[in-house]
């Protein structure tokens, strides 16, 4: 699954004397999660959520032989997709319409090209990323009922850009069932905050600054103060290689078939649902400063905040107007 930390969210000492947090964290779709929430009961629901998790890797995670993704995408017979996989599918082919393709999940075969899935990177070459191109579009793929049907045999999903904010949604929904109203829950970078603590503070998040760095936190650009909200950001700044001068990012344009070449370092998207978040937040580092910036006005749902480089190479900031009420510059 996604596997790099984009942002991570803060979480201050000061809890209310009545009730202590609840707080586990662990491994899952190779990264880590951290969830914290506030139980009357003070129940450890870390072995449930765990079970959960693993559920959902099986659906959905290429990086498993045996999911349901890889059997798709290895074309064996009479494959049964689940609740999830239908949910990340239904999803992805709406961000594909409304992004106008910049967010298309057909590109693994691409990803694996360039290094960045589970295959061996090999060597690119115009030939080579134009016979790929041939069987990449999320038109050539369609759900029916239970099922997938593919026109080109050819075609591989990835849901990787996008999944790993679905299951942030999946565990929020199994904390909702279990009456929790106050909690967040982070997974790999992304965020989903569902109600306050106890003593009225809102949850926080830190937007990193999008230094090149592969290995250790950023300092952050901004605090958020999230209720009932989302978060996802995709940048260019955590995975990449460098070849003969020049910088790859794994975020694929499908048109192309090469990795993105804008001005736009780090995409933060908010909305309700941090499946939502996720898969525009990559949809939008696609398209570009400008193409995002009309995207968004027809897409009032989504909130963001963008970091890009101007001429000189210097930071700059482009924000939609609903987040002013929950930014908080850092000290």
């Amino acid at each position: 699954m996604k596997k790099t930390l984009l942002f991570s969210f803060l979480l201050f000492s000061v809890f209310s004397h009545s009730q202590e947090p609840v707080k586990i964290e662990g491994n899952a779709q190779g990264t880590t999660y951290h969830i914290t929430y506030f139980d009357p009961k003070n129940r450890n629901l870390q072995p449930e959520i765990d079970t959960l998790l693993r559920q959902f890797d099986l659906s959905v995670s290429t990086y498993i032989p045996n999911s349901i993704i890889s059997k798709i995408n290895s074309n064996q017979k009479n494959v049964t997709v689940d609740k999830y996989f239908i949910a990340c599918f239904k999803k992805a082919k709406e961000v594909w319409k409304n992004t106008n393709g910049a967010f298309d999940p057909t590109v693994y075969p691409l990803v694996n090209a360039w290094g960045f899935g589970p295959g061996k990177k090999q060597k690119i070459e115009q030939a080579k990323i134009d016979s790929i191109l041939q069987f990449v579009g999320f038109d050539l793929i369609e759900l029916k009922g239970n099922k997938i049907l593919k026109k080109d045999p050819r075609v591989a999903l990835d849901f990787n850009a996008f999944a790993q904010g679905y299951s942030v949604d999946v565990v929020a929904e199994f904390l909702n069932s279990k009456k929790i109203h106050n909690y967040i829950v982070e997974i790999g970078g992304e965020v989903y905050a569902h109600g306050k603590k106890p003593n009225g503070e809102h949850w926080k998040v830190g937007i990193e600054q999008p230094y090149d760095n592969k290995e250790t936190e950023n300092p952050y650009n901004v605090i958020a103060n999230l209720e009932n909200l989302a978060i996802a950001t995709s940048g260019n700044y955590r995975r990449f290689f460098v070849e003969n001068g020049v910088k790859y990012a794994h975020h694929i344009d499908p048109k192309t078939g090469y990795p993105t070449k804008n001005n736009l370092l780090s995409a933060s998207i908010f909305s309700k649902q941090c499946i939502a978040s996720d898969a525009n937040a990559t949809g939008v580092l696609v398209m570009g400063l400008e193409k995002a910036k009309q995207f968004l006005k027809l897409h009032s749902e989504l909130q963001a905040y963008l970091i890009y480089s101007d001429e000189n190479g210097n930071f700059q900031i482009y924000t939609t107007e609903g987040l002013n009420a929950i930014l908080e510059k850092t000290k």
